[in-house]
């Protein structure tokens, strides 16, 4: 069988499946999970529309998670083909400033802190500098990832101190997951430090990290 005759098989396979009169496959049965996510072109679209609303909300810096936490139920809204639309993004805005912004204001805090221990560790100004520099650097990747973490778990009838306390347990349950979360942080900040308007599709990025690794296919423990 040629590759476009076996292509043509797997799509009719494919729609098979999901119509429900042939056998399911694992591509099918991920397109019926995302319904919303068939199109490559629109997700590409919602992803920089998610990046562009999340960074105008996140201008004053602290109301970052809270700008996060919306944008990623707004993805997640649009991936399972429920109803997207830009109201339910901006009432979320709404829920999540409260207590969001202390959050976000008590980071930005932290972070400051932690940049200020690695920049003075760097100039030998501080006993133990290196050790003093590794531990910034992991300080601040925790923050990010459990930041990024509680972003992906908020909720209205949550909160922000319930997203905040299901953290850990998360990131204890699923740490591929939160490498990959991490790997994705770093991604933005690499490319915004390279070029600011970047920050717009790297914050849309993030927000499709947040929802997607923990929904990605993992592999289960084979039973002897």
């Amino acid at each position: 069988m040629s590759r476009a005759a076996d292509r043509a098989a797997r799509r009719a396979a494919q729609r098979a499946a999901l119509s429900g009169s042939g056998p399911t496959s694992d591509d099918a049965t991920a397109a019926a999970r995302f319904p919303g996510a068939r199109s490559a072109f629109g997700l590409l679209g919602e992803v920089l529309l998610v990046g562009i609303l999340v960074s105008v909300v996140s201008l004053p810096v602290i109301t970052l998670p809270a700008a996060l936490a919306a944008g990623v139920r707004h993805l997640r809204r649009y991936l399972r083909a429920e109803d997207s639309a830009l109201g339910w993004f901006w009432r979320d805005v709404g829920a999540s400033l409260v207590g969001g912004i202390g959050i976000g204001a008590a980071s930005v805090v932290l972070a400051l802190v932690l940049a200020l221990d690695i920049d003075l560790a760097s100039t030998g100004a501080l006993p133990g500098g290196p050790v003093v520099g590794v531990v910034g650097w992991i300080g601040l990747a925790v923050l990010v990832l459990v930041l990024l973490t509680a972003a992906g778990r908020w909720a209205p009838g949550l909160g922000w101190l319930g997203a905040l306390r299901e953290a850990p347990r998360a990131i204890r349950a699923d740490p591929v997951g939160a490498a990959y979360l991490l790997a994705t942080a770093v991604f933005a900040g690499v490319v915004t430090w390279q070029l600011a308007p970047l920050v717009v599709p790297a914050l849309g990025c993030v927000a499709l990290a947040i929802v997607a690794a923990p929904e990605r296919p993992r592999r289960r423990p084979t039973q002897e």
